[in-house]
């Protein structure tokens, strides 16, 4: 049962957050509507389009990424200011526990976390999908990949040397299958390939086209083992249509692909481009674990945020958000640190995107043991 403490801390808690995230976002897209307008007025970008495609979800997209950050600033802000005006020294000496005043913190922190991890999890995605879609025809610049390299399904390496996005369309195209000894049966090569969009049609360009049948095993006249070969295959032409089991699309992505996936597609995603030794890989596992990571970090924020800004100090409210700003830039530091190093020197994703919270964890119970009693 909520008492009065509880309402009134809760009320200020979720108030102070969504004015603050209101301000932010509008700060925000206005920024971004001032950067972007002459290439939605060059492109023609319908207005319904940039209102409902783009900028509802740019506010969905932004606003929850940044929120447990205007969490913090937020606790900082209304609890300094319950400081100031001397309300925490009444709670404290009505011989209230300090943790009997953290409990309606954690109630709203708990409210604002499930918020996050729906957010994360089942609309986002689909959010990012149609904002997405609407940077790629409208603004976003055009995709760029040199020197692709990967495995397919079918013992299929796919190798070519750059893509142009707007023919969709790769250079020096080249595909080698091999069976499951190991041996080369196909070698495909074209001066350019071009992938009919969302299929595995294509059509090579100037084309070279070896089929190599292994050599047999067969037994000679003298009963001694030998190996029999047969003639390859060779055509060449100048167009030809024809199949491959991976469409333009998987070798073409841009690194903000994961994005725009569900928790299922994700999965199965990092499945795939595991398979095919696709170096971004450990980018989609960060992309997946930050999903829980990033909200549960709301309850290490909060307690930190209760902790600093629940003392009275001199220098009045400014000093707590100065202190805030602090932690925010050193949090922000440390997901950086070890995003990079599971990125670059294979640090596992998963221990990368939960570190940062475990060791805020600690200094949040340390600052939580210090504060004022």
């Amino acid at each position: 049962m909520l008492k009065i403490l509880d309402r009134y801390i809760i009320r200020k808690f979720l108030t102070t957050f969504f004015f603050m995230l209101g301000v932010i976002m509008i700060l925000a897209m206005v920024f971004d509507l001032a950067e972007r307008l002459s290439e939605f007025i060059d492109n023609q970008a319908p207005i319904s389009e940039i209102i409902f495609g783009y900028y509802v979800n740019f506010l969905i997209y932004y606003g929850n990424t940044f929120s447990s950050m205007i969490i913090f600033i937020s606790v900082i802000w209304f609890t300094a200011k319950m400081a100031q005006e001397t309300e925490i020294i009444p709670m404290l000496n009505s011989g209230r526990p300090f943790i009997r005043i953290m409990r309606p913190y954690m109630i709203a922190a708990t409210i604002l976390m499930l918020m996050s991890l729906l957010l994360n999890h089942f609309v986002l995605p689909r959010s990012n999908r149609v904002r997405l879609d609407f940077e790629e025809r409208y603004y976003r610049d055009n995709l760029v990949v040199e020197n692709y390299n990967a495995e397919f399904p079918g013992h299929q390496f796919v190798h070519f040397a750059n893509y142009i996005a707007t023919a969709n369309l790769v250079n020096e195209f080249v595909v080698e299958q091999y069976n499951d000894k190991n041996q080369l049966i196909r070698f495909v090569k074209a001066r350019s390939a071009v992938g009919r969009p969302n299929s595995n049609k294509w059509q090579l360009i100037d084309y070279y086209e070896r089929k190599i049948t292994p050599p047999v095993e067969v037994i000679n006249e003298i009963g001694e083992k030998e190996l029999q070969f047969t003639n390859d295959v060779i055509i060449e032409g100048k167009k030809k249509d024809t199949l491959f089991p991976f469409k333009i699309s998987e070798l073409a992505q841009r690194d903000n692909v994961a994005e725009a996936m569900t928790f299922t597609e994700l999965t199965d995603f990092i499945r795939k481009e595991k398979s095919k030794g696709n170096p971004k890989v450990p980018s989609y596992e960060i992309e997946l674990h930050q999903r829980t990571s990033y909200p549960f970090a709301t309850y290490v924020l909060t307690l930190i945020g209760v902790s600093v800004a629940s003392r009275k100090k001199r220098g009045g409210i400014g000093i707590n958000i100065a202190i805030g700003f602090v932690f925010v830039f050193i949090y922000i530091f440390a997901m950086k640190v070890t995003t990079v190093a599971a990125i670059k020197v294979g640090f596992p994703p998963v221990a990368a995107v939960w570190i940062p919270n475990f060791i805020f964890g600690i200094f949040a119970l340390f600052l939580y043991r210090v504060a004022p009693k």
